[in-house]
């Protein structure tokens, strides 16, 4: 491969420097190491200078950092990983072990969120599949195909999935825990001793992802439906669930990468899971190692999750290639464009309402207010979202809490998206980045971040933004590279156009509108992590009302005052509801979905950039091109005989 030897060198860099920055932990953070150790050893216990003493002597930390890596590293090359500053036990067993508690746990998630995304497009892949009514039409010497389709204007996936999306993955689990396993008692909600016991895990992480990976897919499906070759095929009257077929094999390649992401995400990132359902995954192996500094434990972890990511990345860029891969390389792909723009719906206008309602009502009332009589009290006029475990007023704390909640999870998410598509323009140099970063386990990164930069106010953000650009990234350059290889953009670059032309005029706009998208799905999310790092002493602080904070502060009575949880969730919701509904209608300024109509009548696809005429005299067939996309149908010239025979 083309530069594979500086890819490697790049990723093999990328890993040293974060075992590196793992084993420098302590000395980054400012903190003890004998001291943290002994506390995770024994809380109790005196920590005397003779004692902290032996402990510096038994592990080594006299020696200074440089040696402990040397140590490390040397014995890792011999297979050793050395043993737990905590148990004294060896690490390499209790590491794989976890590891394989967890690629368990993963692979019943991705089960559960294939088959959630798979509903959550279904009615697309039906509209695409069954209501098609190809008509042919004869212009300027070139067949074209012309499709009346009902995806045209229509509506995003349902609000539905946008609000499953949003549902943080620790409040699912202990909903599912207190509702499905204690009371009801249908399920196991503690354990890991059988199949059964891994059924309300995998739910609890594979809904909210399989909303937000079900949406991605539907937001290209309109676009693969609308290509020529899919045209041609439903001219040529080709089943419509073989059209279907052919779509998502033409989509999912775009997707891919985030899926990558989620194997290794939904493996090292599911430690509130394993914490509510007493797994003994990696996820809280690591997040045990990183709290009690157990440098061996956490190192070992680390690698473990850095070298799934590659193998991950590895086998989605495989199968991309598969699916795709003569098309990438004749340069005989079409543009994901939808068709036409989204439905004017007025569903973000009526959630945007009901969430400043809440947030004005709230703002009238005083949310630090204490009255332990009226604790946890269910919702009346006096206090119509209840009250916490203090007595406080959950509506007043919702509605002071969305300014900060907002400002800052915008301020996030838009510093993850410029620093993603940037870095998603350069595959090479960002692939690696992207396998490196997102194996980083979130406290791990947030302890990092904090070591370096410091404990201050921005620390919270710089540490979520630290990871969250990753995703875009990895979204970005897919896209990119199926751009590249699409007709109009060689025709384009026949035409004399150079670089910055391509880059403005067909890649920007064909690959922004979707990571924008994205972006805004993953908005909840960037809200709940700020307020995951409250824990570490990093995000914010009681009696703050932020919005996380109050989901973490009320789950521990989320059975006897439910209401506690399901207000900061529902404010969660509704954003999340009206940046995806919102959303839908992002588009790039320059890009017209304005359709011609044609001497006979018959509408012709809309232009963009460079004239379609122009793109013809250059000598660029788009139908018989388009149709050659990775053999999903037969060639253009049998998928026009129909039309020859009718003209004959």
């Amino acid at each position: 491969m083309r530069g594979g030897a500086p890819v490697l060198l790049w990723r093999a860099a990328l890993v040293a420097a974060l075992l590196c920055g793992v084993g420098l932990l302590p000395w980054l953070s400012r903190t003890d190491p004998a001291l943290t150790v002994l506390k995770a050893r024994s809380a109790e216990r005196a920590p005397t200078p003779e004692v902290l003493d032996a402990i510096r002597a038994q592990l080594g930390l006299d020696a200074g950092p440089s040696r402990l890596l040397g140590d490390w590293f040397g014995g890792l090359l011999h297979g050793d990983a050395g043993r737990s500053w905590i148990s004294g036990a060896e690490v390499t067993p209790s590491v794989l072990q976890a590891l394989g508690v967890s690629l368990l746990l993963m692979g019943g998630s991705l089960a559960v969120a294939v088959l959630t995304a798979g509903v959550v497009c279904a009615r697309t892949l039906r509209l695409g599949a069954g209501h098609r009514t190809p008509r042919i039409a004869v212009g300027r010497g070139t067949r074209r195909f012309a499709v009346g389709r009902r995806l045209d204007g229509r509506r995003s996936a349902g609000t539905g999935s946008a609000l499953l999306s949003t549902l943080p993955d620790f409040l699912t689990a202990s909903v599912l825990a207190a509702v499905v396993g204690v009371q009801l008692g249908w399920l196991p909600a503690l354990g890991w001793y059988g199949p059964q016991w891994m059924v309300l895990p995998a739910l609890s992480l594979g809904l909210p992802a399989g909303a937000l990976l079900g949406r991605m897919l539907d937001d290209l499906l309109p676009g693969a439906f609308a290509e020529q070759w899919a045209l041609a095929a439903a001219a040529r009257g080709v089943p419509g669930r073989s059209i279907a077929r052919q779509a998502l094999r033409r989509c999912v390649p775009g997707l891919l990468p985030n899926f990558g992401l989620f194997v290794v995400g939904l493996t090292g990132g599911a430690v509130a899971v394993e914490q509510v359902f007493d797994i003994p995954g990696l996820g809280r192996l690591t997040l045990q190692a990183a709290v009690a500094q157990d440098l061996p434990v956490l190192q070992a972890g680390t690698l473990a999750l850095v070298l799934l990511a590659a193998v991950a990345g590895g086998l989605t860029r495989l199968t991309a290639r598969l699916l795709i891969g003569p098309a990438l390389r004749d340069g005989a792909l079409s543009s994901l464009h939808r068709p036409t723009p989204s439905r004017p719906t007025t569903l973000p206008l009526l959630y945007g309402g009901l969430l400043l309602a809440v947030v004005a009502l709230g703002l009238a009332r005083d949310p630090l207010r204490l009255d332990t009589t009226a604790r946890l009290q269910s919702p009346s006029w006096a206090h119509p979202f209840g009250t916490d475990g203090l007595g406080r007023d959950v509506l007043a704390r919702v509605g002071h809490g969305a300014l900060s909640t907002l400002a800052l999870a915008l301020a996030v998410s838009a510093a993850a998206l410029v620093l993603g598509v940037l870095l998603g323009l350069l595959p090479r140099f960002s692939g690696p980045l992207v396998d490196t970063v997102n194996a980083v386990p979130p406290v791990l990164a947030a302890l990092l971040v904090t070591g370096v930069a410091g404990s201050g106010p921005s620390t919270p953000a710089l540490a979520v933004t630290a990871v969250a650009w990753a995703p875009l990234a990895a979204h970005t350059s897919a896209l990119l590279q199926q751009e590249r290889a699409t007709t109009h953009l060689t025709a384009t670059r026949g035409l004399g156009a150079g670089p910055f032309q391509l880059l403005r005029r067909e890649l920007l706009p064909a690959v922004l509108p979707p990571v924008v998208r994205h972006a805004l799905l993953r908005l909840p999310g960037v809200a709940l992590a700020l307020a995951a790092l409250g824990f570490l002493g990093l995000g914010a602080q009681p009696p703050s009302p932020e919005w996380g904070l109050l989901l973490s502060e009320n789950q521990p009575y989320a059975e006897r005052a439910p209401w506690a949880v399901l207000a900061p969730a529902t404010a969660l919701a509704l954003l999340g509801a009206v940046a995806v509904t919102g959303g839908g209608g992002v588009r790039w300024p320059g890009l017209r979905h304005v359709r011609r109509r044609g001497a006979d009548g018959i509408e012709t696809a809309p232009r963009r950039g460079v004239r379609a005429e122009d793109r013809e005299s250059a000598g660029v067939d788009l139908v018989s091109v388009g149709t050659r996309e990775a053999g999903l149908t037969g060639s253009a010239d049998t998928a026009a005989e129909p039309a020859r025979k009718r003209d004959a």
